[in-house]
């Protein structure tokens, strides 16, 4: 799988797992919305209600930039089978034209955002390498 299409793949899907760090070394892992512009990913906090108030992913990123991200796609019939990770550095945004450029493009590829309101952070996420796998094109991993 080239690059491209890893990215392309990544970009078609709807959900994403985000997998961070903590100061403590456990891994976390949460679903998330998310938008793709080039080698950038941007998931935001939205109004959605929360088990606790700031969140645990966000706190991870402080402590440890390293994150990867994945979708998937299954199928009954496994030669539709594949996924692609994203591996990267994030940054928690909290303000300026980079958290309002990350709520546009959640906003144009999510209709729901209409009616929930995007409160922020946002986190930003610069892809070191796309990896993936097919049940038809076998591995491929590319760095950037």
């Amino acid at each position: 799988m080239t690059p491209d299409e890893a990215r392309s793949r990544f970009a078609a899907a709807h959900v994403a797992r985000l997998a961070t760090v903590g100061p403590d070394s456990a891994p976390h892992l949460v679903p998330v919305s998310f938008a793709v512009e080039g080698d950038r990913i941007v998931t935001a906090v939205d109004a959605k209600p929360k088990r606790r108030g700031r969140l645990r992913r966000l706190d991870n990123l402080e402590a440890n930039a390293r994150v990867a991200l994945l979708v998937d796609h299954y199928d009954e019939d496994w030669r539709s089978l594949w996924w692609v990770r994203a591996d990267g550095r994030g940054r928690v945004v909290t303000g300026g034209a980079e958290l309002e450029r990350a709520f546009e493009l959640l906003r144009e590829r999510y209709q729901q955002y209409a009616s929930v309101e995007l409160i922020g952070p946002a986190i930003v996420v610069t892809v070191e390498r796309w990896t993936g796998w097919s049940a038809d094109g076998g591995i491929g991993l590319a760095g950037m």
